[in-house]
């Protein structure tokens, strides 16, 4: 069977103030402006491979635009979206920036995806080339600034729906899942495309808004290169939502943070690497530590917070019952019950 899917390639997010968003992934992030087109602003991490990784476009409020997928050749391009319009997604072609021809639809939770196998590799110039042959350009001056694109996670009204179904048509390992101590809700899952633990997360999403998106993470090499970025951070004003801490799932130790259109940035490093291919996803409970595995504090609300805002109530707001809320809030407290 052809392996459909490579990586995560890059996300294209939209934000009422396109200048103010770049100016912070600059100057706090640390990332590097390469291309300006229609109003798009063209991003990449000093670690990125391909051209591009972050793509940042005028829009009324903060959503996700589209998150990028390369695939394994041109010929799992093609089975791709074949094995898509079999499921009677209706897609469209196109010319992508530095991409070239490429694939666009709109996942059964109202998801934007991309699909594409050309691509534009990135080549710096002499003054910026690496001593390793490898780099596609030399480590950043920037203190804490991420070396690449590394997951991004998404909002759906039904977890497992949305898992079976990226499974089944795309080809994507169902890594690992966090359903409630107390109700047999699914509230969180990942899904990968290669050996990590995901590059495709997704969380329960009460609202009434399809494709919406929940956070996207950039990575970076060590767990001191995380607690200078949140320093650089914290030193420009910028408040951390919630971390450094370590998660269960994936094991990486992770911050999170917003730019200025609000949208919510993880920044991650750590976790394992899983090259089993008949892996079998484990189920895991808030109370032993999925989120945060030092249990050690409850998530703030904040964090339930998906883009753009629901036009109704989320999971943790309204119409769920209130031990539910606990439960998905403050995991801890189950701890310790009969």
């Amino acid at each position: 069977m052809i392996k459909l899917l490579s990586h995560l390639s890059y996300v294209a997010i939209t934000t009422p103030d396109v200048e103010a968003s770049v100016k912070f992934y600059e100057e706090q992030v640390g990332l590097q402006v390469v291309d300006r087109i229609g109003g798009a602003v063209y991003l990449r991490c000093w670690g990125d491979y391909y051209r591009y990784s972050v793509v940042v476009v005028p829009g009324d409020e903060p959503a996700l635009e589209t998150a990028a997928w390369r695939t394994t050749s041109p010929e799992a391009l093609e089975e791709a979206v074949r094995r898509l319009e079999a499921e009677g997604v209706d897609g469209e072609w196109f010319e992508g920036h530095a991409i070239g021809r490429a694939y666009r639809f709109v996942g059964p939770q109202g998801h934007r995806m991309t699909l594409h196998w050309d691509v534009e590799h990135y080549v710096s110039g002499a003054d910026q080339a690496s001593i390793y042959p490898d780099r596609p350009a030399r480590r950043s001056s920037h203190a804490g600034a991420p070396r690449q694109l590394d997951h991004v996670t998404i909002a759906a009204r039904d977890v497992d729906a949305f898992v079976e179904w990226y499974v089944r048509v795309l080809g994507f390992r169902f890594m690992a899942r966090t359903v409630l101590d107390e109700a047999p809700i699914s509230v969180f899952s990942v899904l990968t495309t290669n050996e990590k633990s995901h590059d495709l997360g997704v969380v329960l999403d009460g609202s009434d808004r399809d494709g919406r998106i929940n956070h996207y993470a950039f990575w970076v090499d060590t767990r001191e290169e995380l607690l200078i970025a949140a320093d650089v951070l914290m030193e420009n004003g910028t408040p951390i939502e919630y971390g450094p801490n370590i998660h269960g799932i994936g094991e990486q130790t992770f911050l999170y943070y917003r730019e200025p259109s609000s949208l919510r940035i993880e920044l991650n490093t750590g976790g394992y690497r899983n090259y089993v291919p008949d892996w079998e996803a484990n189920t895991w409970r808030p109370s032993q530590g999925s989120n945060n595995f030092y249990r050690n504090g409850a998530m703030p609300m904040s964090m339930t917070e998906s883009f753009p805002p629901a036009n109704g109530p989320s999971a943790t707001e309204e119409g769920v019952p209130d031990e539910i809320k606990e439960a998905l809030l403050n995991p801890y407290a189950v701890q310790g019950r009969g």
